[in-house]
């Protein structure tokens, strides 16, 4: 499972010249700095500064890319947490209210770093967890802090042309061991959500599965050969994205298509807050 816990990462206020602005921090760079998305009307310049949340004073170091850098004045996490919102999918058009705030989290939420919920571990609960562990089910974790990226579609005719947006990621010893001892059990690998897969896939590229932090950008399409993960669930993923592609190299094309269409025909409820399903990886010839 992913442990990443979701940041109040969405922060509103003004520039200096008093428009405004909408802030949403993709990545902590360092105790003081981040990479945000910022939206106005007018790009901010380097050297200007955000008024946000009439609580924090945030200067424009540069931009990169599409993001922009950002110094805040002190610890940029605390600040964070203390004054900015939870940033709800944009398909979720409404103020998060205060349910969001647990139910937007996973139980075993930990480590403060995501934009984004790992929404397959919101399936979750306490005592399905230790009903898990009743039935001699371990668990194990690792963590990769999701980005904004991951509501990015993909628009390039040929996904060799597409790029994911790098996120951090660590696997701990604890559970490369776990995943060992599974295996010379002769018991299967089950990933929860996508994000748990990326990190145990790109974390095992080369061959065995490396214990370590770092960044990935693995943009897993049909034909990639998985290595580790035996099942996966997840939740029912929007139509052209990036997970939807993973799901489809997962388990088959053919097979997720039907199993769309079944979602379709029954009236399953999508994405964030929505249905979830287990499937199995695909035999390879």
């Amino acid at each position: 499972m992913n442990d990443s816990r979701v940041l109040h990462a969405r922060l509103r206020g003004r520039k200096d010249s008093g428009g405004q602005v909408e802030v949403l921090v993709e990545r902590l760079v360092n105790d003081v700095d981040a990479i945000a998305q910022v939206r106005a009307s007018k790009s901010p310049k380097p050297g200007s500064r955000l008024h946000l949340e009439d609580a924090i004073d945030v200067d424009v170091v540069g931009r990169e890319g599409e993001f922009y850098h950002l110094r805040f004045p002190g610890d940029a996490a605390e600040l964070i947490e203390r004054h900015g919102h939870l940033p709800l999918p944009p398909y979720i058009e409404r103020i998060p209210g205060s349910g969001d705030e647990t139910r937007y989290q996973t139980v075993f939420a930990r480590e403060k770093g995501s934009v984004a919920a790992p929404t397959a571990g919101l399936h979750f609960d306490q005592d399905l967890l230790t009903e898990l562990l009743a039935a001699g089910i371990g668990t194990a974790y690792v963590t990769l802090h999701v980005g904004a990226g991951t509501f990015q579609p993909v628009r390039t005719e040929n996904l060799a042309d597409h790029r994911m947006h790098s996120e951090r990621f660590v696997v701990p010893q604890a559970t490369v061991d776990a995943i060992a001892a599974t295996r010379a059990a002769g018991g299967r690998v089950v990933a929860v959500g996508t994000t748990t897969m990326r990190t145990l896939e790109g974390a095992a590229i080369d061959g065995a599965l490396k214990v370590g932090a770092g960044e990935t950008a693995i943009f897993i399409t049909p034909g990639f050969r998985f290595k580790l993960v035996d099942l996966l669930i997840t939740n029912f993923h929007l139509p052209k994205s990036t997970l939807l592609m993973l799901v489809s190299a997962f388990a088959g094309l053919d097979e997720v298509r039907q199993a769309y269409r079944h979602a379709i025909d029954a009236r399953y409820r999508f994405f964030s807050y929505g249905d979830a399903m287990l499937i199995h990886r695909m035999s390879f010839p």
